[in-house]
């Protein structure tokens, strides 16, 4: 929430703000107002990402990659990423010892390798750990050497080489779930645990229409990458299509 507004003060204020003018001014002017923020020394490395990622959306808008940053709402889309000082975080297992943190339980093995940095996500009432690793990695000989995709609509895309994969529609599928669990939300006694409840059931639904999209354009790219050397697809503007009905 501070650093936004900060940046666009020191910007007013003739200075040319970038990430590490903002972790500055953070540590000096802030941050000693803010005793809390000194707890467990976790916070220190959460705001220093939060101050890099403001600087890199900022570099996004100003070369026209991406719209000016916005505020990012408590509740939404939750994350952090923390590292080790410049150590290695070993990872495996069922287990991962998070800096500072301590150990945490995953329901999911994880691979065992080292990475420089790990980010924590909320998605509903569950969390996640996200991290990067390097791998030696064999190209594998492809059965097509060039292939050409059509996006549509009825159809999810449609192949040169003839093979379609069909538009499974979740959203649609789920709707009618859907909109029921977004009218019993707003009747809910604001503050009350049946309206944390239902906010809930509604996010995770939300969350599983999600994640069946994400498992269908997985598996059509994974198909893609396995089979074809090259993947040449057509720029179009297919939300535009789905509401304009063609």
């Amino acid at each position: 929430m501070r650093g936004l507004p900060t940046w666009q003060n020191l910007y007013k204020d003739g200075f040319k703000p970038n990430k590490y003018l903002l972790k500055k001014f953070f540590n000096n002017h802030v941050k000693p107002e803010l005793e809390w923020i000194k707890e467990k020394g976790i916070c220190q490395k959460i705001t220093q990402y939060a101050f890099y990622n403001l600087g890199s959306a900022f570099q996004r808008f100003f070369k026209g990659l991406g719209k000016y940053p916005n505020f990012k709402k408590k509740g939404r889309n939750d994350s952090f990423t923390i590292d080790n000082g410049g150590k290695p975080i070993p990872v495996g297992g069922k287990s991962v010892k998070l800096p500072t943190i301590g150990w945490v339980k995953t329901y999911e093995a994880l691979t065992h390798t080292n990475c420089k940095r790990i980010t924590i996500s909320r998605s509903a009432d569950s969390w996640f750990i996200a991290f990067s690793y390097e791998q030696d990695c064999q190209p594998s000989n492809k059965p097509h050497l060039i292939v050409g995709v059509d996006l549509g609509v009825k159809q999810l895309a449609t192949l040169s080489t003839g093979v379609t994969f069909t538009n499974p529609k979740h959203y649609r599928q789920n709707l009618a779930k859907l909109q029921r669990l977004s009218r019993t939300l707003p009747r809910k006694v604001k503050g009350s645990n049946n309206r944390r409840k239902a906010k809930i059931k509604l996010a995770r639904h939300h969350i599983k229409i999600a994640n069946l999209r994400k498992d269908s354009l997985h598996k059509m790219t994974t198909y893609l990458c396995k089979n074809h050397a090259k993947v040449v697809i057509e720029d179009l503007n297919v939300s535009g299509m789905m509401q304009l009905h063609i």
